[in-house]
């Protein structure tokens, strides 16, 4: 609040003084509004946690002589981003030499590339499921770091869980790559790698060479 304080005098002669003005400002309510804003911005910076994802990447090592480790290819399934959210889907390895698997088109939605990895990682999905109910309604009382570790072992004890190769050509978008490795973390997927699209996928992509079902 403003108030003017208004001072009057009279000069010699009779003569009336000019008036002059004060003017004080009460600064008592914005102490009071600087105290909200105060606790309002505490609230809001505790409350917004950092939203990060979290990649395992794989170990670099240079020495020659140790390989990579064979993947099954009944547990793999590749799955190919191309431009205009396009993405593909396909069961074992491609092989120029055999007969080539059968190139699925699907989409982001949860009736499309999400139920594929639910169908076929249904086993961890379920376990991990369970166990995230049972902490929620308190009939498991554990921390967060307790939990994390258990849906790790969980995670990695179905050996015929499947295994992801994330492939994605140059006209993918950022956007897409991040969609798909969020659906990873909704199925509970455990084993899933991002590598190079070979050319051969390439091509069964843009559908020059005939995709033959394998035998």
């Amino acid at each position: 609040m403003a108030e003017i304080i208004q001072a009057e005098g009279k000069q010699k002669g009779g003569k009336k003084k000019a008036k002059k003005f004060s003017t004080h400002i009460d600064m008592t309510p914005m102490v009071d509004l600087m105290c909200l804003l105060i606790t309002f911005f505490m609230l809001t910076t505790a409350f917004s946690k950092p939203k990060a994802m979290e990649i395992t990447m794989p170990e670099k090592k240079d020495d020659p002589t140790i390989k990579a480790p064979e993947i099954q290819a009944d547990r793999t399934i590749n799955i190919l981003i191309s431009g205009n959210d396009q993405i593909y889907y396909y069961f074992g390895l491609a092989d120029p030499k055999k007969p080539l698997p059968t190139l699925i088109k699907t989409s982001y939605s949860k009736d499309g590339i999400r139920k594929i990895l639910l169908q076929r990682n249904k086993i961890v999905f379920k376990a991990v499921t369970e166990l995230r109910e049972k902490v929620i309604k308190g009939e498991e009382v554990m921390a967060d770091s307790t939990l994390t570790r258990k849906i790790k072992e969980l995670k990695k004890s179905d050996k015929n869980a499947p295994i992801i190769l994330i492939k994605a050509d140059e006209r993918a978008k950022y956007k897409n790559m991040v969609d798909i490795i969020d659906e990873m973390a909704i199925t509970t997927v455990a084993n899933y790698a991002v590598v190079d699209i070979s050319p051969i996928e390439l091509q069964m992509i843009s559908g020059t060479v005939p995709a033959t079902p394998a035998k």
